[in-house]
């Protein structure tokens, strides 16, 4: 499913050098659910965003779904994106001015699908989210976890390969948290890839695989298997420009 080799992410300006990424080797196969952790700088929403493809890499291969992406145009990369993944992030990232019926129908009026096709994926989605009767209200007639689960309901209309997720729970109390992440459960036990970006270990030890980056270096482990360990680098440093 996906397949990054040697990935270096570095941010330059005039007077500073910061390598966000070093040599990241890591392979995500297709059903997983896997747990991106660290402190703050470390480099997690780098990754998230190079899987992603909403940033390019310094150097590095990266095979998503088979395809290598590095050649690809920016019409092609968001054709892909669009098709092929799915974005959960911490701040909802609805828009106000739209009802939740027409915030989740976004991404596919870009596919060029027929309007009956558009409108039984909106409301499936909403209603496998639990919204079904709600959606022609607004995001500030909701609560936080209920504009989470519309954030969800984005994702899977687009029927997606894999599903990112960067910090779902981060704005929710503990009991709301719970409720998503067992729903990303459930939509993972049906077959999507989930990568979750997460500070919350409780959330993490939920997931089949934890990436946990820190000073540089990153252990994969897989949970439910122990013993099915190794390494990828990933490093957050700055340094001067001479």
């Amino acid at each position: 499913m996906l397949k990054m080799t040697g990935i270096s992410q570095i941010y330059r300006t005039s007077a500073i050098e910061t390598h966000a990424l070093r040599g990241v080797d890591l392979h995500v196969r297709k059903g997983e659910f896997v747990a991106i952790t660290g402190p703050s700088g470390s480099g997690k929403t780098t990754l998230l965003n190079i899987a992603g493809l909403l940033e390019n890499y310094t150097s590095g291969t990266y095979l998503f779904d088979g395809q290598d992406v590095s050649g690809l145009s920016d019409g092609a990369m968001s054709r892909l994106r669009n098709r092929k993944i799915g974005f959960i992030f911490q701040s909802f990232n609805l828009i106000p001015d739209l009802n939740l019926f027409d915030n989740v129908a976004v991404p596919l009026r870009y596919r060029g699908m027929s309007t009956a096709e558009r409108n039984r994926r909106v409301e499936e989605s909403l209603h496998s989210v639990g919204l079904g009767s709600r959606m022609k209200h607004y995001p500030s007639e909701l609560s936080g976890g209920q504009q989470q689960r519309v954030a969800i309901a984005r994702a899977l209309a687009g029927d997606p390969l894999l599903i990112l997720a960067d910090e779902p729970t981060g704005n929710l109390d503990t009991s709301m948290a719970r409720s998503i992440i067992e729903m990303l459960e459930n939509i993972n036990q049906r077959g999507t890839t989930i990568i979750m970006v997460t500070h919350d270990p409780d959330l993490a030890a939920r997931a089949a695989r934890n990436v946990h980056i820190v000073d540089g270096i990153a252990s994969d482990f897989d949970i439910e298997t122990p013993g099915t360990s190794f390494q990828i680098v990933a490093r957050a440093e700055t340094q001067l420009v001479t």
